[in-house]
């Protein structure tokens, strides 16, 4: 089974300019078996799409977000079918208790492009850098990212064969033509979010690959690009302060602090609800 495991929408995305069923019919076209919605903090997309009356035949669409933590860049989630958790539309947690969170509730995270871009990517983080035991605590890896440069991805793959984490490839496709760029391919056919952690936690094999997306804004800003790099990080910093009394409300009504507590308290005599610095 073939699928694109990151794909943003513009349906669900700010930046993203790709709606969603185009995607799917570029996909299809190339061969794709289905997909993962993975816009940034936000099901929106996947709303929008269990609301059709006229959905594909023969694609599974599965529902993913694109987590923007405070401290190590940018987590793919995949939640089961039936998990609804509004806390992951609020960005800004950190990811030791971001990580926490998904595994009380049955979901799997990893890294997305875990090599890449300064504060985006794990790897280029101070969270990263310093807390190597963090790595262990992933499911898996986006081991190919279309958006990505070869030395990454390839620094990505080797975090994957280091930690024996399997691998998702995506496209990153936030455009018509970076989409179907890049794929993952399981052994099985899945139908859903609870099949797809079932594969995953099974240990069953994954492969992932691609093609490389030229035409990324990385590529064509060049240096210029930096100026980017650290306005996406201010305004991390600030909209995960704006999201911070929304966070504190869901982690409190769903006792997900007094768990995370209980299971520290042998190691630790405070723990922050939410500690918004790196």
């Amino acid at each position: 089974m073939k699928l694109d495991m990151h794909c943003h929408t513009k349906e669900g995305s700010p930046d993203g300019k790709l709606g969603l069923l185009e995607n799917i019919e570029i996909l299809k076209q190339k061969g794709y078996h289905g997909m993962l919605i993975s816009d940034h903090d936000s099901y929106k997309a996947h709303r929008y799409y269990q609301k059709l009356t006229d959905k594909p035949e023969d694609f599974v669409v599965l529902k993913g977000i694109e987590y923007d933590t405070i401290d190590a860049g940018h987590m793919l989630i995949i939640m089961p079918s039936d998990a609804k958790l509004p806390l992951l539309e609020l960005r800004g947690l950190p990811v030791v208790l971001l990580i926490e969170i998904v595994h009380h509730h049955g979901g799997i995270i990893g890294p997305a492009h875990p090599c890449g871009e300064k504060f985006l990517s794990i790897c280029s983080t101070r969270r990263g850098r310093v807390s190597q035991n963090i790595y262990k605590k992933f499911d898996f890896v986006e081991g190919y990212n279309a958006c990505e440069d070869a030395d990454s991805n390839i620094r990505a793959m080797q975090l994957a064969e280091e930690y024996h984490l399997p691998c998702f490839g995506g496209s990153d496709s936030h455009k018509p033509d970076s989409a179907g760029l890049g794929y993952t391919i399981l052994q099985e056919n899945i139908t859903n979010e609870t099949d797809l952690i079932n594969y995953i936690h099974s240990g069953k094999p994954t492969i992932a690959g691609g093609v490389h997306y030229e035409h990324t804004t990385k590529a064509k800003l060049g240096k210029v690009n930096n100026v980017l790099v650290y306005s996406f990080w201010f305004y991390n910093k600030a909209m995960a302060l704006f999201r911070r009394k929304a966070r504190n409300i869901e982690l409190v009504e769903n006792q997900i602090i007094e768990s995370f507590r209980a299971k520290r308290r042998p190691k630790t005599k405070y723990i922050a609800i939410d500690r918004d610095t790196e």
